[in-house]
């Protein structure tokens, strides 16, 4: 074999090995560049949100720590600020769901969103941010604005049932199929099937004399 012919057969080699390895290279470098800007944007905005936490901190009259709003009536002054404080961390929500949030994630970018998730669903379990909500999300992304609406409903109705056992129960027991959908009527409360059974006064019975 010539040299020209050995040349020859080791191009051919260099494409067919080569050209597949250097592909699946390129391939490793764009995961792992991605993966990292993931963390980058990750760490960036946890950084946001703990300055954000230091800002509510600063705030202690508001009482924005705890996981149900006072029942103590607030000032004016102290409605402002606390509604500042709900836009802002609002805003940081909406960049955290653009940023990170997709209808298809791999395990790390649903590992980095669900820690988000949570945060959202902390706040929304607070009654006060419930009801400022809507007034919060005008303008902001429409995705957005249907997620975290979503959160908020899911858990303003995980805490009334869970503040109502009754009502739970007597929902799921009452969800009979038919043939017209399903029946959601809730059956009559217990203090009301009590006071109705007071109400009913049974018949004397008839009482025999033994001698």
């Amino acid at each position: 074999m010539t040299w020209f012919e050995w040349t020859e057969a080791l191009s051919y080699v260099v494409t067919v090995i080569g050209l597949p390895l250097a592909i699946l290279v390129f391939i490793y470098e764009q995961r792992r560049e991605r993966q990292n800007e993931q963390e980058e944007i990750y760490q960036r905005l946890s950084d946001e949100y703990t300055a954000f936490l230091k800002l509510v901190l600063d705030n202690p009259d508001l009482q924005l720590l705890r996981k149900e709003a006072p029942n103590t009536s607030l000032s004016e002054e102290q409605k402002e600020r606390k509604s500042a404080i709900f836009n802002i961390l609002v805003s940081l929500f909406e960049r955290a769901y653009l940023l990170v949030y997709e209808e298809r994630m791999d395990r790390q970018t649903q590992r980095l969103w669900l820690s988000w998730e949570d945060y959202m669903r902390e706040w929304c379990r607070r009654s006060d941010f419930r009801v400022a909500l809507p007034e919060l999300l005008q303008g902001e992304d429409e995705d957005f604005r249907e997620h975290i609406q979503k959160i908020a409903d899911a858990e303003g109705t995980h805490q009334r049932t869970t503040q109502s056992p009754w009502l739970a129960s007597s929902a799921t027991a009452r969800q009979t199929e038919s043939g017209q959908g399903v029946d959601l009527r809730l059956p009559p409360h217990p203090a009301t099937e009590r006071k109705q059974a007071g109400d009913r006064v049974p018949a004397p019975k008839s009482v025999v004399e033994i001698p």
